[in-house]
């Protein structure tokens, strides 16, 4: 075999090869397709079904500026919403209610109260008849929100001690001896007070500055799967939840009462004490600087909407309008009131006149006509209203005294 056709058989299987190798390159490509495919229309499936069988209930899809899809938030997490006291995990699948545990010092026990206990609790574990988790949250002592209650109950009391004051002052000067006794005790009550709730305002407000003090909470966790009715398709989302949330709660019940056997105090958490929780869980770092109350009161819930609440707005628009009416009604009824007090205050003049000149006719008898009339006209043009402010000063000055 010559090289000429030795070559033509290297080019005959090189050829063969690369069409053998674009053959499977097409059949990976379309496998490929086909699953993607395949995956698509299944996560289409799944977000009808989490929308209730309505595909215009889908939220849309976000995209980057490259065209690709973000996404949710909501994918990352293992539930889908906290409703009526219960997380509601992936699709409704599973259901979870939590026991919010207040024990005693174990420590501080005798012997024989901790052999109470011990059996209680085991007493409790042996009559179990559904699973539970134990789940320990330990989170930094915040007290916060205890010291703003702590520095209103001051302020609130220290208005009133100056209030009291005034009253005290105003009884003094009054000469009402009983009065300003019984409110000059009262305020030696209330300044006693202050200074016990400044003082445990100003311990709390010290503990509070120290980031080592460590809160331990523990929680019971109970769980219901919806399966455990047999067939479920038959019911809706609301009935399951309703389904669940009396089973949970029948299940919390049973097991508060047990625990109470043993001293240990339990609650059903309520929704927004499961937010916290979540948020602390999901968030263990910035939960100690930044809280669940403080995001909600930043508004970190409004993602899609920067504008003003609707009724805000109203309610904003009522009390402007509210204001400005009262704002007018006390204009007007100042001046009315300035008009009466001036109309009362002529007639009173007009009163002290009409009586002088009274008493001067019980003269006339007695005296020469033009001295009466140089009199009566003396009274007309005099300023009664300077007299009578003298003598309001005076007898007010005697029942001082």
């Amino acid at each position: 075999m010559d090289n000429i056709q030795l070559l033509n058989l290297i080019l005959i299987i090189v050829i063969v090869v690369l069409v053998a190798l674009g053959g499977i390159a097409i059949l990976l490509i379309y496998r490929m397709k086909n699953k993607e495919s395949a995956d698509k229309k299944a996560k289409e499936e799944m977000q009808i079904a989490a929308a209730g069988g309505d595909p215009k209930k889908i939220p849309p899809t976000a995209m980057t500026r490259n065209g690709v899809g973000i996404k949710s938030i909501y994918d990352f997490m293992e539930f889908d919403e906290v409703k009526d006291g219960m997380i509601i995990l992936k699709d409704h699948k599973k259901y979870v209610m939590v026991i919010d545990c207040r024990g005693i010092n174990y420590d501080l026990l005798s012997e024989v109260e901790k052999e109470g206990v011990e059996a209680a609790f085991i007493e409790m574990l042996n009559t179990l008849r559904f699973p539970v988790q134990l789940y320990v949250q330990t989170r930094t002592l915040n007290l916060t929100n205890l010291l703003n209650e702590y520095k209103k109950k001051t302020d609130d009391l220290s208005n009133q001690v100056t209030r009291l004051i005034s009253q005290a002052r105003q009884a003094r000067e009054q000469g009402n001896t009983k009065v300003y006794d019984r409110i000059t005790f009262e305020i030696k009550r209330k300044q006693n007070i202050l200074e016990y709730g400044e003082s445990l305002e100003d311990y709390t407000a010290r503990i509070n500055e120290s980031k080592n003090i460590l809160q331990q909470k523990t929680y019971l966790i109970i769980s219901y799967y919806p399966s455990e009715q047999g067939d479920i398709s038959k019911y809706s989302a609301e009935e399951l939840t309703d389904i669940a949330f009396n089973e949970l709660y029948t299940r919390a019940q049973t097991l508060i009462g047990a625990l109470s056997s043993a001293d240990v105090v339990g609650k059903v958490m309520n929704s927004e004490e499961l937010a916290e929780l979540l948020y602390v869980a999901y968030n263990r770092d910035a939960a100690e600087t930044f809280t669940l109350r403080d995001a909600i009161n930043s508004d970190y819930t409004r993602l899609y909407s920067t504008a003003r609440d609707v009724l805000e707005e109203k309610k904003k628009r009522i009390e402007a309008q509210v204001e400005q009416a009262a704002a007018q009604l006390a204009s007007q009824s100042l001046v009315k009131a300035d008009n009466d007090i001036r109309a009362e205050r002529a007639k009173r003049v007009r009163q002290v006149k009409e009586k002088a000149k009274e008493m001067v006719d019980e003269y006339k008898e007695d005296i020469s006509k033009p001295l009466y009339e140089r009199t009566q006209k003396a009274i007309e043009d005099s300023d009664a209203e300077s007299v009578l402010r003298q003598t309001e000063q005076l007898t007010e000055s005697q029942g001082n005294n």
